[in-house]
């Protein structure tokens, strides 16, 4: 066999939403831009900031000596703190420079994470429905994925979570705004995960880490607020993207930012930053990071994807669809009119529209949206959603 048989394996598993983009593509060649509905893939559509289109230009015309070259493995120290002294803003944590390191983005963050901490067999809890890259993800590290379900409304489940912790748990890792359902934990969730976690913790004599995946932290409506995760729990990390918040998926930039407060922080910091070289990262963007320094205030007009959310509920509900209400993020995940979620996927892709399978988000009998398309998109796929829910109808009534 050529290739590695757990990446044999894995090709088979590997994204749905991916083959959906692709199968977007060819349908587009054949039928024509506006007459193909594809919410495949969270690709923001919104148009980055001005302020970043200004730095942009501003920067690539300034004279810095080594403006393309190597920095120290954690990122610019002037970038990491203004970064931190804007968690310390939030928080009220003491956060410094050193308690910082950038990364390719929220997925090289969190593959940093991952790499830094587990040892082989230790067990990392994931909340279905997830991010269908985090098994892999843990995997990849000798690590051993535990799930546990979340409520009918994909809140946190405290007690489905404190039945999957056991002596070899090492963490838990959320992401709120959630993708695919756009949940948002409430400060009351996190605060009782936070207690599960200290307590489970001291019962076991060993920390229980919190992993928070948040590129979404400003997509958010209806004035809901994330709660922090490092103000809430002190062995907590967070992974965190621009590519939502600037619209910048293709530019890969983040950062990691570890809690001051949590077990052996020196020793992790400096995990994360040998991670990163010998993973092969080396060191985030050296451009992006000197223009998302000055741009930690600016986000895109989150009105926009509101707006595209409230256009596609209507529509749905009216259709008879049933669904949850997304509070962030810009997805939404639909109950599917049949059980099984990939043969309507399926019935959908009849009518030109790409969507995602719950499945793959370890949802059976749901299906995602991705919403960050143009409201035509939204406004035209209304005719072919309700024509597959009349047809699942006229399937059950034979």
């Amino acid at each position: 066999m050529t290739i590695a048989k757990k990446i044999k394996s894995s090709i088979s598993q590997s994204s749905m939403i991916r083959k959906m983009f692709e199968e977007g593509i060819l349908l587009k060649k054949k039928y024509g831009v506006d007459k193909v509905y594809d919410f495949s893939l969270g690709n923001p559509n919104v148009e980055q900031p001005d302020e970043f289109k200004r730095e942009l230009i501003n920067l690539a015309a300034e004279i810095i000596p080594l403006k393309h070259g190597y920095m120290p493995q954690a990122g610019y120290i002037e970038t990491r703190q203004v970064i931190a002294d804007k968690i310390s803003r939030t928080t009220g944590l003491k956060m410094s420079a050193d308690h910082l390191v950038m990364s390719c983005g929220a997925g090289g963050a969190l593959n940093v994470i991952f790499k830094a901490l587990l040892d082989p067999g230790d067990e990392v809890i994931v909340l279905k429905p997830f991010f269908v890259e985090y098994p892999f993800y843990i995997e990849n590290y000798g690590g051993v994925v535990k799930f546990a379900k979340t409520k009918a409304d994909f809140a946190l489940d405290i007690v489905a979570i404190s039945k999957a912790i056991n002596r070899k748990t090492k963490a838990i890792i959320i992401n709120s705004p959630n993708n695919p359902t756009g949940k948002v934990y409430s400060k009351k969730n996190i605060a009782d995960l936070a207690r599960l976690l200290k307590e489970k913790g001291r019962a076991y004599n060993k920390a229980i880490y919190l992993i928070s995946d948040e590129p979404y932290a400003e997509i958010v409506f209806d004035g809901v607020t994330v709660p922090s995760v490092l103000k809430a729990y002190p062995n907590s990390i967070v992974a965190y993207s621009y590519s939502k918040t600037l619209s910048l998926p293709g530019e890969r930039i983040g950062y990691i930012a570890v809690n001051p407060k949590i077990h052996e922080c020196g020793d992790l910091i400096s995990a994360l930053i040998l991670c990163t070289r010998i993973m092969g990262f080396v060191n985030a963007p050296a451009l992006m990071q000197r223009i998302v320094a000055k741009l930690q205030d600016i986000a895109v007009d989150v009105k926009v994807y509101q707006k595209k959310r409230d256009l596609l509920c209507a529509g749905l509900a009216k259709a008879g669809y049933k669904f949850e209400k997304p509070q962030g993020a810009f997805y939404l995940f639909v109950q599917s009119p049949i059980p099984d979620d990939v043969e309507f996927v399926k019935m959908l892709l009849q009518k030109n529209i790409l969507v995602a399978p719950g499945s793959g988000f370890g949802g059976p009998g749901y299906f995602r949206i991705a919403y960050c398309v143009d409201d035509a998109t939204i406004v035209n796929s209304m005719q072919g959603f309700a024509e597959a829910i009349k047809e699942c109808k006229s399937m059950t009534l034979a």
